[in-house]
């Protein structure tokens, strides 16, 4: 018996809903990052891309168990310009870019490689409950 070998044209990807309402970041983040990679599949395979499209709703809703954590907790970036390392506190960034929060954090549980950046282009983040994706018909994950 030979081992199987999933190809890139072969890939049936499904859409699905995640609502991250009074949900940790983390938990909604690793559940996404699954669906990204295509590790719920049987056929998944780490160099080919066999992931699905995932789309997030209800950010702004988090549930964080510790604040004090949140208000310790920096999110650093640098421009490029000399002197110029930008901090926020990761409360802020929560409270005004609750959609860029989740998406830092399944960019970090994603492979640092061309194939992780193109997962990452099927993630689908909105703050609200609704979004503009009906025509594909996404499932709700629930596990």
């Amino acid at each position: 018996m030979s081992t199987f070998m999933p190809k890139a044209d072969e890939i049936e990807r499904k859409w699905y809903v995640i609502d991250a309402a009074d949900k940790p970041l983390g938990r909604v983040a690793a559940e996404a990052a699954t669906l990204l990679r295509g590790k719920h599949k049987p056929i998944f395979a780490p160099h080919v891309d066999c992931g699905d499209f995932v789309i997030i709703i209800n950010t702004v809703t988090f549930r964080e168990a510790n604040l004090t954590f949140l208000c310790k907790k920096l999110y650093q970036h640098h421009t490029g310009y000399i002197g110029n390392l930008k901090e926020v506190k990761y409360g802020t960034l929560m409270a005004e870019k609750s959609d860029f929060a989740m998406e830092l954090a399944i960019k970090g549980m994603l492979p640092d490689s061309t194939l992780g950046r193109k997962q990452l282009t099927r993630c689908r983040i909105f703050k609200g409950a609704d979004h503009k994706h009906e025509a594909q018909k996404p499932e709700a994950w629930n596990k």
